[in-house]
């Protein structure tokens, strides 16, 4: 039976969802068992009496890790995420975890590590203080799509966009995702786990 690498993601527009089943199938590939849940979903679970991981590990192997993968909205990861972490921090404490996050800033070379992504870099030295500390650790650029946005969403993304000197065409659906790079933190997941 093969060992398992849970992911769990936070998306809001569904890039960080994404990027968990590109990891997952890299995982896979290599291997291992790479179920993807929603934090919400393992949060509800949790909240029904029950613990997902370990459900995941009783039926599809050993838990060799866990990747968790949020996108960044207005500055602010999703409130799961955190709550996640402070719910499972003990456990998550005996297993090798990876982190990433995906935002629009990160589509700057300048802003695409987990040192000079401001909200990535806070948001680890906070969670550093409460006692999880991530093995592996990767910023990811996220996705423009305007279409998909709700009139407030598409306003204020305009806005911000229009500051950073990004795109501001409402009719603008780009991806800014770096493939490659996405693939290569999931073969170093991988390799972390041990195979």
């Amino acid at each position: 039976m093969p060992s398992t690498i849970a992911i769990l993601h936070a998306s809001r527009f569904g890039q960080a969802e994404k990027i968990a089943h590109v990891v997952a199938a890299e995982l896979s590939a290599r291997g291992f068992s790479a179920p993807v849940t929603s934090l919400a979903a393992a949060l509800s679970s949790q909240e029904e009496g029950h613990h997902p991981i370990p459900a995941w590990a009783t039926s599809k192997g050993k838990v060799a890790g866990v990747v968790l993968i949020a996108s960044i909205r207005y500055g602010h990861f999703a409130p799961e995420l955190e709550s996640f972490i402070e719910a499972n921090k003990t456990w998550l404490a005996n297993v090798p975890t990876a982190f990433a996050s995906v935002s629009l800033t990160a589509r700057k070379p300048e802003k695409n590590t987990p040192q000079t992504h401001p909200y990535t870099r806070r948001f680890l030295q906070r969670m550093h203080r409460r006692g999880w500390h991530p093995e592996t650790v990767a910023v990811f650029a996220g996705a423009l799509r305007y279409p998909r946005y709700g009139w407030l969403d598409k306003a204020m993304i305009r806005l911000i966009m229009r500051i950073t000197g990004g795109e501001t065409n409402p009719s603008t659906n780009s991806e800014y995702t770096d493939w490659k790079a996405v693939r290569c933190w999931a073969h170093a997941i991988a390799a972390q786990a041990g195979l």
